[in-house]
């Protein structure tokens, strides 16, 4: 009898040391997600820290010290041109001029619109984007902006304009631009009809391994890096790390 007594109150004080662990990882889980939520840390720098580095900017950054970029190790730049069929971004000239300097290999972006033709968009990233030897491949930045994600726009009618501009593109730098969007668009809107394009995915404030299969040649992981070289006045630059197996060489523009 006593034998039988010592033995519950073993497998009772085990049970309760069981429990007790299981709320603490419940805690530190709850504490995590809100950390994640409240971007206060980011879940995805840990695991990409390795990979070939990158920034995209813009005139949101003002000015851009390249060789400060690349002292502290980031490797390649893309560079907001345009956006929708007039805008020029105010520091897309400084920049191109400047990347190419100070020899950090550069692309440059256009932010697509989903209220203008995709022709006169790609008429403005040419009339914009001097090529030259060695610059990575255009990109195009297809992402909701204003009300556009509860108002969203007809699927066919932003795949017809988004081919118009892609073709445009292609036959002015003789190769596919890469499409730099986020999951849900990619999933619901993109991926059937671009699929054999490269893809730049956006996972800024969730774990990356969540929302993207290994499809993607660059990711941008976060929205809230800092380095020294630039005068953002909230500090921040988003963070990109090419895929593994992908090179800056597969990237450029032959």
């Amino acid at each position: 009898m006593a034998q039988h007594a010592s033995q519950t109150k073993k497998q009772h004080r085990v049970l309760k040391a069981f429990l007790a662990i299981i709320v603490i990882l419940a805690v530190v889980v709850a504490v995590l997600a809100g950390l994640i939520k409240a971007r206060v840390i980011n879940p995805n720098e840990p695991f990409l820290r390795n990979g070939v580095q990158g920034v995209d900017i813009s005139e949101y950054q003002v000015d851009v010290d390249m060789d400060a970029l690349k002292s502290q190790g980031i490797e390649f730049v893309y560079i907001k041109a345009t956006e929708g069929s007039s805008h020029v971004d105010s520091r897309f000239a400084e920049n191109w001029a400047n990347a190419q300097a100070s020899g950090i290999p550069a692309g440059a972006y256009h932010f697509f619109s989903f209220d203008s033709p995709g022709a006169t968009q790609a008429a403005n990233f040419i009339a914009t984007v001097p090529a030259y030897d060695g610059m990575l491949i255009p990109v195009v930045d297809v992402e909701w902006y204003a009300d556009k994600k509860t108002n969203q726009p007809a699927k066919e009618d932003v795949v017809r304009e988004l081919a118009a501009f892609m073709d445009a593109i292609e036959a002015a730098y003789g190769v596919q631009p890469m499409i730099y969007t986020g999951s849900d668009l990619w999933n619901d809107y993109l991926k059937e009809s671009f699929s054999d394009h490269r893809l730049w995915a956006s996972s800024l404030y969730s774990p990356y391994w969540l929302s993207w299969e290994n499809e993607w040649s660059v990711l941008q992981y976060s929205g809230r890096g800092k380095l020294e070289g630039y005068k953002s006045h909230e500090g921040f630059i988003d963070l990109d790390v090419l895929a593994s197996g992908v090179s800056l060489d597969d990237l450029r523009v032959k």
